[in-house]
């Protein structure tokens, strides 16, 4: 998925500076942005206060919405590099195309992983043929230096790995949880798990104290740690935790509760961020989006697309300025 700001801000990411050297919760609630011409989501990564979670860098919620009588998501091509894109529905269905060939359409459960690397182009839209609602979850993580300039790759896995405990079921879309691990690849200590929880539960869940995490409401409400979590919100987790205690009410609240936990190791390169780019400089992303807009090499084609792609927007008029994790 692209971000489609027009005046994106450049921000230098990374470093140890802004992790939590132990245990927190702190509320992330979102900020809401219009992606495309219909679909609206709301931004948890980058956003106020924090801008990683372990190499998790973007983190976007969309949904539930009514497509019944609309496009749905319409996202034309658009550039990608330094990171994977980790797509997750739980409504809907979204068809994905690149510049490697790839032409998929994916669904509820299924792990859409792309690998950006060196650079890929890709475009993402609801079928003509959609189901009546849209709801998902758009992640970037950053690639580190030793893998940033991999090659590009897709991966669509049918079928991931879980377990069920308490009221509790949980699919693991990347890195380790409980025994399960995902057939995704990962290029760093990196974890993601969808948690479908009944009314009711009460659960406590293992986590790698050696990593930060955080938890997304996708669906429903929960307790975490004692700390409400409404839906379209997120609470960061910190470091030092090896687990953490999950609470749902009696449903009355919502339905169902969905949550995304997030986590991995604590990012220690420090990276710029722009855009659709990941970068390690200014001048880099410069070259990308100049490369992009030349329709060069690097990116590729979108074969059967029908439109036009994304331009990549001006960069900004000012140097770019360090600010670490934390915002």
């Amino acid at each position: 998925m692209s971000n489609l700001d027009r005046r994106p801000t450049a921000r230098e990411l990374g470093g140890l500076e802004g992790t939590s050297a132990g245990p927190a919760l702190d509320l992330l609630p979102g900020k809401e942005v219009l992606l495309g011409e219909s679909t609206r989501v709301r931004r948890l990564l980058p956003t106020l206060g924090r801008r990683l979670v372990g190499a998790w860098a973007f983190v976007d919620h969309y949904g539930p919405d009514d497509i019944a009588a609309g496009p749905g998501m319409q996202v034309p091509p658009h550039p990608h590099t330094g990171l994977q894109t980790v797509s997750w529905l739980l409504d809907g269905e979204v068809h994905h195309r690149d510049s490697l060939g790839s032409d998929v359409t994916f669904r509820p459960g299924e792990l859409a992983l792309m690998t950006a690397g060196h650079g890929i182009a890709h475009s993402e839209q609801s079928p003509v043929g959609h189901p009546r609602y849209l709801h998902g979850a758009q992640l970037w993580v950053v690639l580190p230096d030793g893998a940033r300039d991999t090659a590009p790759a897709f991966e669509h896995h049918p079928t991931l790995p879980g377990f069920s405990s308490d009221g509790m079921t949980a699919t693991v879309l990347v890195g380790e949880l409980g025994g399960a691990a995902s057939p995704g690849t990962t290029h760093s200590p990196l974890v993601g798990v969808d948690l479908a929880l009944d009314a009711g539960s009460d659960v406590e869940l293992p986590l790698d104290p050696d990593f930060e995490h955080g938890v997304l409401a996708a669906s429903g409400a929960a307790s975490v740690e004692g700390a409400p979590l409404d839906r379209g919100a997120m609470l960061y987790l910190g470091t030092g935790r090896r687990t953490v205690r999950v609470r749902t009410g009696d449903g009355a609240d919502g339905g169902p509760t969905r949550l995304l936990l997030l986590g991995g190791a604590p990012f220690e390169e420090r990276i710029v961020m722009w855009w659709n780019f990941v970068g390690r400089s200014g001048e880099e992303i410069a070259d990308y989006a100049e490369q992009w807009n030349a329709e060069g090499e690097r990116f590729g084609a979108v074969v059967g697309y029908e439109g036009d792609r994304l331009a990549a927007p001006p960069l900004p008029p000012v140097p770019l300025k360090a600010r670490g994790r934390e915002r």
